[in-house]
């Protein structure tokens, strides 16, 4: 065998060991296994895999451990992992139309999440195809609800707080109410806390009650300042090159996942608000004050997201209000 045809051989050899891209899918996820999204996700996996009799499987990488939660989407884009799981709202930089469900107080029941989802669905599809991304299923969060080391009467009461942020809209919403913002991961709320990064925080009862928050702070106020929901995408090419009954076992298995999804997210939001309470966690309804405060707040910052605001984006919050 000449040079050539060894070298020829070798690399056939070579690519006739690469797994086809398929047959096992590494699927990143921002959170921990405790967490109801990633069981949800599991759950999906499991559904996939019996589908097409093992023809696809999935690694799940949770709680980041496979990318960090800022570097998933960007993962998936270049095809580094086929699949992966993000909070939707982290892109609001990129288009406001992504940041609408975590806009304050613009939907704050699951009613007004799945009205503004149906709005949002074609307009960020549209986006995330100009990326060769297509997104699967997306999934609500409870509720956001303030958690402090004390009852907070007024907005006032949050002044010169270092209050925890995981996106521009949070960010943006702590520094009008006088707070420090830090941007935190959920795996590091714990740590923030005990150190004195973070002294208050909004987030759903799921990520309060996972991160054990009465072992750091006191009181839970359910404000309901919004639902943001998380998505979870798959690289369109990665996508095409599937036989087209692995192609159906998935869009069958998420139209599942998102259907169980927001029932799970129901149930958690009482579940776990009550087991904030049953662990020392004082709950208590927020004052008229405060919530008059925190739409101010939200008000402002609908202005200025108008300001801001792409038409496509623009035109989500018009469907949504009519």
């Amino acid at each position: 065998m000449t040079k050539l045809h060894h070298s020829l051989f070798a690399a056939g050899l070579a690519v006739a060991a690469t797994p086809v891209l398929g047959d096992t899918w590494d699927f990143p996820t921002p959170y921990g296994d405790g967490i109801f999204h990633t069981a949800n996700i599991q759950q999906f996996a499991e559904e996939v895999e019996a589908a097409t009799d093992g023809g696809l499987d999935f690694t799940i990488h949770s709680a980041g451990s496979l990318f960090p939660h800022a570097e998933i989407k960007g993962a998936v884009r270049s095809m580094q992992v086929p699949i992966g799981e993000f909070f939707l709202s982290r892109l609001s930089n990129e288009d406001a139309a992504y940041g609408l469900d975590s806009q304050p107080f613009v939907a704050t029941s699951y009613e007004d999440a799945r009205k503004l989802w149906e709005a949002q669905e074609p307009v960020i599809t549209e986006l995330l195809a100009a990326e060769g991304l297509m997104p699967l299923f997306s999934v609500p969060w409870p509720a956001q609800g303030l958690y402090t080391t004390g009852e907070i009467e007024t907005v006032d009461d949050l002044n010169g707080l270092r209050f925890r942020a995981y996106n521009a809209q949070l960010e943006e919403f702590a520094a009008l109410a006088g707070a420090a913002p830090v941007q935190v991961e959920a795996p590091d709320i714990p740590q923030a806390f005990s150190t004195g990064q973070v002294e208050a925080m909004i987030t759903s009862p799921s990520t309060g009650a996972n991160s054990k928050a009465w072992d750091f702070l006191s009181h839970y106020s359910p404000i309901n300042a919004w639902v943001p929901k998380n998505l979870v995408v798959v690289n369109q090419r990665a996508f095409d090159r599937l036989p087209e009954d692995q192609q159906q076992a998935i869009m069958d298995a998420a139209e599942a996942a998102e259907q169980r999804g927001w029932e799970m997210s129901m149930a958690e939001a009482e579940e776990k608000t009550q087991e904030l309470a049953d662990n020392g966690i004082t709950v208590y309804e927020p004052s008229e004050e405060l919530v008059a405060g925190l739409q101010a707040i939200g008000q402002d910052m609908l202005e200025t997201w108008d300001e801001n605001a792409s038409d496509e984006a623009k035109e989500i919050l018009d469907a949504y209000r009519n």
